[in-house]
């Protein structure tokens, strides 16, 4: 899966643009924009990094469609409204648990307050959390050098689950794009 995240001046509402493996493409309206990595890429890099195969990206790869998310092209697969519902509701406390790692890396990359316990509380050794934070941290350095109306594009692909195995490797990049392309 292809998704291109769009560098703005502001933090307006970012359009990424999500090409799935089976050819439909959507675009997913979301915050960030301006010198902040926006709040999808963040959720793409970290479970990446933690090989969370089915946080937020994990089930649009599956046939999730957001609310914040609209059809742009491509066939959607029978029953596609269905499986979309039906993969909510099944991984709706999964999904909550990926927020909330989500929004722990990002708070330790910004040197933010964390509350002692609060990574053991998600199940996070301080190791990988350290470690996922100062990748993340790396990545809004690179989002900040990007130029203006340039993206950057990430070949998501599924993570292999971190329990033991090794997550998919790191394929993110800014591809220095323009928007509009």
């Amino acid at each position: 899966m292809r998704l291109t995240f769009p560098r703005l001046a502001d933090r307006r509402p970012a359009e990424t643009t999500v090409e799935r493996d089976d050819g439909v493409v959507l675009s997913m309206r979301g915050a960030g924009g301006g010198a902040d990595l926006p709040h999808d890429l963040v959720h793409a890099l970290v479970e990446t990094e933690l090989g969370i195969p089915d946080g937020i990206w994990g089930c649009v790869a599956d046939g999730v469609v957001w609310n914040s998310m609209r059809h742009v092209s491509g066939r959607q697969p029978p029953h596609a409204a269905e499986r979309s519902a039906r993969l909510k509701r099944e991984r709706r406390e999964v999904v909550q648990w990926a927020e909330g790692v989500a929004d722990l890396v990002a708070r330790t990359a910004r040197g933010a307050a964390v509350l002692p316990g609060e990574a053991a509380a998600l199940g996070l050794e301080p190791d990988r959390l350290a470690g996922t934070a100062a990748a993340l941290a790396d990545a809004g350095r690179r989002w900040r050098a990007l130029p203006v109306g340039e993206s950057w594009t990430l070949e998501w692909r599924q993570p292999v689950s971190s329990r033991g195995r090794s997550p998919a490797p790191r394929t993110s990049r800014p591809t220095g794009r323009r928007r509009g392309r």
